[in-house]
């Protein structure tokens, strides 16, 4: 074995180009070391790595990862994930080429780019009706997704409880354990009709204990579609009231995709008393078809969101600079009049109630009933007319291993019968409610026309329906 002497190792580094080669007296000298040299000290082998506790239950397979895997190997139509399988708007692309090209490629403030908290706040004190400071009441984050991360680990310490109403966005589930917070699950309602997704408020009134701590306020709802209306925001707000310790959690990533008739966006914050007491999160994926952009921001009152804001340089020390200072532009583009449209956000929720509409139509045709949505890009269907294979009813999956709901075995029939992936509705519920979710399943029609149409026409065949006698058969009002 030959080992350089350490006060020799630099004769052994390329000099510089130009500089004067090394005397011969300063070349490393070497010695021989032996092959086996002796052994002075036993050490324990390193024990077996256990991830931290707080991770428990984290690493198993996921309902994403099993439906994304049946639609790779099996080419079927993707309903499944919410992302749009088109490009954004031009002058989207066109900001973003700008930012790039001006120069705005280095860190900026951590707690948000300063063009951008500026628009945002702008727009906020018109939203909530009360002025917004852009420095001490906004934060931008890695998207939404992160945006609910850390201001569930700014407000919640473990054992506290966070309220959910259910059908909930499973991430929610996750990061409240991560947290170290307990998930108490209020389940929504389906009306009269069976289409129509309804708040009890006395049922969320009697879920609130001494540890509850948030509330989290989903509208427009992932996975439903519904928007709460103005006497359901009233009730969840007269509830909050009564309860001096309770926070809310506003997620309204949908909230410029309000399409339903007599349907409008309510801001949480906006009620009397709840700016104080509230979180709002959005971003810009949703709203623009840049999912990949993961911009989101946090809106509140400075007592709650200086903690979001002391966080963020340790999770990371800004979100991207170009992509914030193109979305300060972008945000404000999209007032001005589209493609005969007032605005952007008026053609983009025409297109999605238009969208939401051919692919309920396919539902219907197919024997399910697409449950009501006044917004997002997400269609629930009530599925009881459709009759599943036994052979899946009894399977169970890695992401499944106990066995498959009904409305579980459904999506893996059709994605592999008839080629189109949904999502069922189970994921989206508690263990004490899963029983819950067995009629229903979860479509996205953030997708081409031509994919809805060829996904409805494939439903159409697997349900044993006529195509070509559908296809000529008048559509109907959802």
């Amino acid at each position: 074995m030959l080992l350089l002497l350490p006060n020799a190792a630099s004769a052994y580094q390329l000099p510089s180009r130009g500089a004067a080669a090394p005397r011969r007296s300063s070349l490393a000298s070497c010695v021989i070391a032996p092959e086996n040299p002796p052994t002075t000290t036993e050490y324990p082998p390193m024990a077996p790595f256990e991830p931290a506790k707080r991770l428990a239950g984290s690493g198993k397979p996921t309902v994403w990862g099993e439906f994304g895997q049946l639609a790779a190997s099996t080419g079927a139509v993707n309903l499944g994930q919410g992302f749009p399988d088109w490009q954004p708007p031009e002058f989207v692309v066109e900001e973003a080429q700008t930012a790039l090209r001006t120069g705005y490629h280095q860190y900026t403030r951590p707690a948000g780019h300063p063009q951008l908290v500026e628009v945002l706040a702008q727009r906020y004190s018109k939203h909530l009706e009360r002025p917004i400071d852009a420095t001490t009441e906004v934060a931008i984050t890695v998207g939404a997704s992160q945006a609910l991360y850390l201001t569930l680990q700014a407000l919640i310490d473990p054992g506290d409880e966070v309220v959910l109403m259910e059908p909930a966005f499973d991430l929610y589930y996750g990061q409240v354990r991560i947290a170290g917070g307990t998930v108490v699950p209020v389940p929504l309602e389906v009306d009269e009709s069976g289409r129509q997704w309804t708040l009890n408020a006395n049922r969320l009134e009697a879920a609130v204990t001494e540890k509850t701590k948030v509330l989290v306020v989903n509208s427009p709802h992932n996975p439903t579609g519904k928007v709460f209306s103005a006497d359901e925001m009233a009730q969840i707000a007269d509830v909050v009231r009564r309860h001096p310790k309770m926070l809310v959690i506003s997620d309204e990533v949908y909230k410029y995709t309000v399409y339903g008739d007599d349907a409008n966006h309510q801001h949480f914050a906006a009620l009397p008393g709840m700016y104080e007491r509230t979180v709002t999160l959005s971003s810009a994926g949703k709203t623009f078809s840049v999912t990949g952009w993961q911009a989101g921001w946090c809106i509140g009152p400075a007592t709650l969101l200086k903690p979001i804001q002391l966080m963020l340089p340790f999770v990371q020390f800004c979100v991207s600079t170009p992509m914030q200072q193109a979305l300060s532009r972008v945000l404000v583009k999209a007032d001005e009049p589209y493609l005969g449209h007032p605005s952007y956000y008026a053609w983009l929720c025409e297109m999605y109630r238009t969208k939401r509409e051919i692919l309920a139509t396919g539902l219907r045709r197919c024997g399910m009933v697409p449950m009501e949505g006044q917004g997002g890009f997400f269609l629930m269907a009530d599925t009881s007319s459709l009759e599943v294979p036994e052979k899946y009813l009894r399977e169970t999956t890695p992401a499944a291993p106990d066995g498959v709901t009904r409305d579980w075995a459904l999506c893996r029939w059709m994605a592999l019968e008839g080629g189109v992936i949904a999502i069922p509705s189970s994921p989206f519920f508690s263990a004490d409610n899963k029983e819950l979710a067995g009629r229903y399943v979860r479509f996205a029609f953030c997708k081409g026309d031509g994919t809805l149409q060829e996904a409805s026409d494939r439903l159409a065949c697997l349900s044993g329906c006529d195509v070509e006698a559908l296809k000529n058969a008048p559509v109907m009002g959802s």
